[in-house]
């Protein structure tokens, strides 16, 4: 898409782009609506900054000793979300009260033996981690290349005034982006940047983004058609990944860093090199991959969520806004517009925009977005009416989207090699009244066995703990199995997508006695229709996930005052209490979740209502 509008020996022109007004036009920046909000972060930074975390030898090897990501990369997040918020205050204020600040920082971060994190040291994708980083060989992971656009935006923005406290600071910001990020991206092959039919994800267009923050600011001039080519491939290969109704396979939690990284990237490369691709903003599948997240919207903060997804993907904030200008998607705008405006009525700290991962706010050019796009996007939001909601089949990913009366209806068929995968070929979630009724746990806090072969010992990885069957579940216990030839078969969705039906058994691999297991679901006004048949001889459990505590009466389960499940077929019914301590659900679910296993043989019916 994107390479063939460089034909080989054809010529382009690039420039540097004007990302953001300079530092000594006090008018532009003293104007920012948000500007006292920004001074008021700033000043909150700056009684901080003294006390952050170190980094020290012993948090780097806490991954290679057990597996613990979360001190390290707390403390790396704390340094860089700090820097942005004193940033932006000094550019607010024009003061220059906040600049010891940032350049002590800045220097700390330039000081760090590397900027790749502990679970990202390894230069051969999907091989074991390095005990510790070579500081003569710079890799550029994820977020490498976000200290590198960090950096590279102090240097643009300041470079000159940090030069007035710190005499050639300047250069020390620049020489530290070309070593660790540019002169890797253009000597080194990192697997993301992408090779052929290899498969990429979020890191393609994450890292292809903020590589072209740090050239369009720190790159030598006549090496911008570089990194414009090499962009412009990665951005290929990402795409090749995307079905041309544009769902992303990740989940609503991930656009943010995949549809919405790459947004940025194409936007970058349309200023660097003007007139070359700018006719990628009419292509039907980069606006169906815009509007992917108003999709997979169901009310409030949540979103139907799969994988490693949580229900709460964040709030929209300005960056989609700017991406629906591009595509001309007036219910994205709109969505982004009524998020961020609420966001900023409610919350004196909207950069994190509600949303769950510590590496929310370390993105520099992110703040500088949406300070200065702040008045179009809340004027907007006066005016625009919420989007009626529609149903929606993703053939590409299996994901099914249907809406009737207060329900809402997430329904997976597609396989088990989706990037970020659990096992849940088949599972369902479903909302009422915009409240969560059957649910997706989502993941735990990432350590090293979440992305090793271990992944799928941990359970809410499993199918087990998904709205799907278990085989024999109280000897052998057969789940899904992971991998490509793990899918659904015989998938069919009706006219009105209202409904999804499906084989699962191939998803199981090889279960004695299994030949098939047929599910549809179909969904009324009125209700939900879950029906599995199945040949397996034995006794299936079918497991139920919810949030609101079970009480069984008869053939029929309580689901709080929210809702009733009527069963048909069930020989008996179990509720167990599943405790949640990991901080990172936590964000999304109370104390204790709920596990419903209905046992039957043959056939059962559920009907929720």
């Amino acid at each position: 898409m994107l390479t063939q509008k460089m034909m080989p020996g054809s010529e382009f022109t690039t420039v540097y782009p004007v990302l953001y007004p300079p530092y000594a036009d006090r008018a532009a920046w003293a104007a920012l609506p948000g500007a006292a909000r920004w001074k008021a972060a700033g000043d909150a930074a700056l009684q901080d900054a003294d006390t952050l975390p170190r980094l020290p030898l012993s948090l780097w090897l806490r991954f290679t000793q057990n597996g613990d990501r979360t001190v390290w990369e707390h403390a790396y997040f704390a340094r860089r979300r700090t820097l942005c918020a004193l940033v932006m205050a000094e550019a607010v204020t024009g003061a220059g009260s906040y600049l010891p600040a940032i350049a002590d920082l800045a220097w700390a971060i330039c000081e760090e033996s590397a900027w790749q994190l502990p679970a990202h040291n390894s230069y051969i994708r999907d091989t074991p981690q390095l005990p510790l980083p070579d500081v003569t060989r710079p890799i550029v992971d994820l977020f490498a290349a976000e200290t590198g656009a960090l950096i590279a935006t102090v240097y643009g923005l300041l470079g000159a005034a940090l030069d007035g406290y710190a005499p050639g600071f300047s250069v020390r910001l620049k020489g530290e982006v070309e070593r660790r990020v540019l002169a890797p991206y253009r000597t080194a092959h990192f697997w993301w940047m992408g090779n052929g039919e290899e498969p990429m994800c979020n890191w393609t267009p994450w890292c292809t983004q903020n590589v072209l923050l740090a050239a369009a600011q720190c790159a030598p001039a006549e090496t911008l058609p570089v990194y414009v080519k090499q962009a412009a491939y990665s951005i290929d290969c990402f795409l090749k990944d995307y079905g041309e109704d544009g769902c992303c396979s990740e989940g609503a939690q991930y656009y943010r860093h995949a549809a919405l990284t790459m947004f940025n990237a194409l936007d970058l490369l349309c200023r660097i090199a003007p007139g070359v691709f700018d006719g990628v903003w009419a292509e039907p599948k980069i606006r169906n991959m815009a509007e992917y997240i108003v999709n997979m919207h169901i009310a409030g903060p949540y979103y139907l969520n799969f994988a490693d997804c949580s229900p709460l993907a964040g709030a929209r904030g300005v960056r989609e806004f700017l991406f629906g200008q591009r595509v001309a998607s007036a219910p994205l705008m709109t969505l982004a517009a009524r998020d961020w405006a609420a966001v900023l009525a409610a919350d004196p700290d909207p950069d994190r925009l509600h949303h769950p991962d510590d590496s929310e706010g370390i993105n520099l050019f992110y703040h500088i977005q949406a300070a200065m796009a702040e008045r179009e996007v809340t004027d907007f939001a006066k005016t625009a009416a919420p989007a009626a909601p529609h149903d929606v089949w993703y053939p590409s990913v299996g994901i099914l989207v249907s809406r009737r009366g207060a329900y809402a209806l997430g329904g997976k068929a597609g396989s088990n090699a989706d990037s970020h995968n659990h096992n849940d070929v088949g599972s369902v979630t479903l909302y009422r009244d915009g409240r969560p009724l059957l649910i997706d746990v989502g993941v735990e806090t990432y350590s090293k066995k979440t992305f090793s072969p271990q992944r799928y010992k941990i359970w809410t990885m499993q199918s087990g703990w998904h709205n799907l069957p278990q085989f024999d579940p109280d000897g052998a216990k057969y789940d899904q199995q992971p991998g490509a030839a793990f899918a659904a078969a015989d998938v069919t969705v009706t006219d009105a997508l209202d409904g999804l039906a499906m084989d699962l058994a191939p998803a199981y691999g090889s279960v004695p006695g299994l030949g098939r297991y047929r599910r549809s679901v179909h969904l009324t006004d009125t209700s939900l229709t879950l029906r599995d048949e199945t040949d397996y001889p034995g006794t299936v459990a079918l497991t139920l996930m919810s949030v609101e505590k079970p009480v069984i009466s008869g053939a029929c389960v309580h689901l709080g005052t929210l809702a009733e499940v009527k069963t048909d077929g069930a020989a008996k019914i179990l509720v167990e209490s599943v405790p949640i301590t990991d901080a990172r659900l936590r964000q999304a679910w109370p104390d204790t979740l709920y596990r419903t296993r209905v046992y039957f043989c043959g056939t059962l019916s559920v009907e929720v209502w």
